[in-house]
């Protein structure tokens, strides 16, 4: 299993909204980026991922799942786009917010911390461990 991290703002897309899809989860459509598609072409049914507030609240706010494996982005008629479908799994019971893992010198490495534009990032299992504990699971 591997783990991700996948960005949102809010105002477009929210950990509400996509608690709201329920098991059969949504399209993580609409990405432009290669470095982004790339990473998602790569993911796995059952990888688990953080989802994040990113613009307002900057902060990781739940834990989602993939549920469908990389497939054309339906937002466009581009071939060069994918997108994975992800469900809900369990909110956070304390988010963690940027600066939080800033602060953490276990997450100096983490692309959150160093690549704070990437919109779909892998997590590495040590930093999933320290961004679960300071989430308070």
């Amino acid at each position: 299993m591997a783990f991700w991290l996948f960005k949102s703002e809010p105002d477009a897309w929210s950990w509400d909204q996509q608690v709201a899809k329920g098991a059969a989860g949504e399209e993580w459509n609409g990405v432009r980026n290669y470095q982004a598609r790339n990473n998602m072409r790569a993911m796995q049914i059952g990888d688990l991922g953080f989802f994040y507030h990113s613009n307002v609240g900057k902060e990781v706010v739940g834990i989602v799942e993939v549920c469908a494996l990389s497939h054309p982005d339906s937002t466009t008629d581009d071939p060069r786009w994918d997108c994975v479908d992800i469900r809900a799994v369990r909110p956070l019971p304390r988010p963690v917010t940027l600066e939080a893992a800033k602060a953490e010198p276990r997450l100096a490495g983490m692309a959150l911390v160093t690549n704070t534009r990437l919109s779909v990032q892998p997590v590495s299992p040590e930093e999933w461990s320290v961004v679960c504990e300071l989430g308070g699971l």
